[in-house]
């Protein structure tokens, strides 16, 4: 006993305390923040982003220089020029001065038609960039990215509310037969369709809420888009984000630990989009993501 007289006080207490049990959930939680904020700063992740410029009808010059009809934040300034043409297509041709290569392509090929509808678009590489075509309502982008961006080499680090295991809240799902249409509209103000299978209909503190997911495919989680109270205040102001586990007998889990915020929270370049009118919950959610504070 003349020894353990001798230990700190704090010590001695976690000693006769002894072991400290693990809490699985909070380490579940804590795991998934950590994978949440890998993947956002990975050399392909949301903080590269550096332009989103639309592609008109017609041939257009790209690069860093001032004159450019699209201009590169970084990169060569002359890359080279990209052309858009009534039936879709839409193809690069290098500059020949500028390093460059376009995926998919053989040496000495400076010219190609890009992929914009595939899972995998085709990319135009160029030192520390890279680049590709992608397609909202119908209206094309040309979206850049930077490995070496300032939001990624300074990110700020990502802050949220205490984890709270009464936020994981099995609510019941309501099907829809058939499923429902709704219009979405994003951040810059385009309008796209999305399906909406059901319902989740949960209960807090006594009181009745409903969210609708949109469906991404059979395959994959749903998708609830969603804002709440503490927007523009505590979160970001636009909204959260959260995937759920499909439904399964009739219940479907909303763990509202897991919300997240959206690419434009981080970025300006990105076409997130906002909450349906269903989805803006009339209390307070604390839980998940708060605002970012670093540099947007």
């Amino acid at each position: 006993m003349k020894s353990l007289a001798r230990l700190p006080l704090l010590l001695l207490a976690l000693v006769l305390a002894g072991p400290v049990l693990a809490d699985p959930y909070t380490d579940s939680i804590e795991a998934w923040r950590r994978t949440r904020i890998s993947r956002l700063k990975k050399p392909d992740g949301w903080l590269t982003l550096i332009g989103r410029h639309p592609i008109e009808l017609g041939t257009w010059s790209v690069g860093s220089a001032e004159g450019n009809v699209i201009r590169l934040a970084a990169g060569p300034e002359k890359l080279g020029t990209i052309t858009h043409t009534p039936d879709g297509k839409v193809t690069f041709a290098l500059d020949e001065n500028a390093s460059g290569i376009i995926d998919g392509t053989q040496p000495g090929e400076r010219t190609a038609e890009l992929d914009y509808l595939s899972d995998k678009p085709t990319y135009i590489r160029t030192g520390n960039l890279n680049m590709y075509v992608m397609e909202r309502s119908g209206k094309l982008f040309l979206r850049v990215r930077d490995i070496q961006a300032d939001r990624r080499m300074h990110f700020a680090g990502i802050e949220s509310y205490p984890i709270d295991p009464t936020w994981r809240i099995e609510a019941a799902w309501v099907p829809f037969d058939p499923p429902r249409e709704i219009k979405v509209t994003n951040i810059i103000g385009l309008v796209e369709p999305a399906t909406i299978p059901g319902k989740a209909v949960f209960t807090r503190e006594g009181k009745t809420y409903e969210l609708i997911p949109i469906d991404e495919g059979p395959k994959e989680d749903l998708f609830f888009v969603l804002t709440d109270q503490t927007a523009g205040t505590e979160t970001y102001e636009a909204c959260r984000f959260l995937y759920a586990k499909r439904p399964v007998d009739g219940k479907i889990v909303l763990d509202f630990n897991q919300v997240y915020n959206p690419p434009c929270a981080f970025t300006p370049f990105a076409t997130c989009p906002l909450p349906p009118k269903e989805n803006v919950l009339p209390f307070a959610l604390r839980a998940g993501e708060k605002k970012y504070k670093g540099a947007h």
